[in-house]
């Protein structure tokens, strides 16, 4: 008896979940739907990426690079992506938040 209690207990606490959780968009879905050659890869260089996906919209001013051991680290942000370079050569990209309604990264910091 107690257990079909429980039983029925989490199903109407499935049931009472509200559907606009589900309405929800988030970035990593929508970076796995692109295909990999959407995106610069790792390794290539500035003028690769310039090559293959025009002018930056915006290049943030290059971050570190107060030692040797940490890197000046610059970044070109295109519409849907951010790009991170060390030594003129990609190690990073990341998908931009394409809306308010998108759960994702914050933009980077200016």
């Amino acid at each position: 008896m107690k257990q079909t209690i429980r039983a029925l207990a989490l199903t109407a606490a499935i049931i009472a979940v509200p559907t606009t959780a589900m309405a929800d968009t988030l970035l990593i879905e929508r970076a796995q739907e692109k295909p990999a050659g959407a995106l610069p890869a790792r390794g290539e260089s500035m003028g690769q990426v310039q090559a293959r996906f025009g002018a930056p919209q915006e290049r943030l001013e290059p971050r570190g690079g107060q030692k040797r051991q940490w890197p000046t680290i610059n970044r070109w942000v295109y519409p849907a992506f951010t790009v991170y370079f060390e030594k003129q050569r990609v190690i990073d990209v990341v998908a931009n938040q394409a809306g308010p309604d998108e759960i994702g990264p914050k933009p980077p910091v200016r």
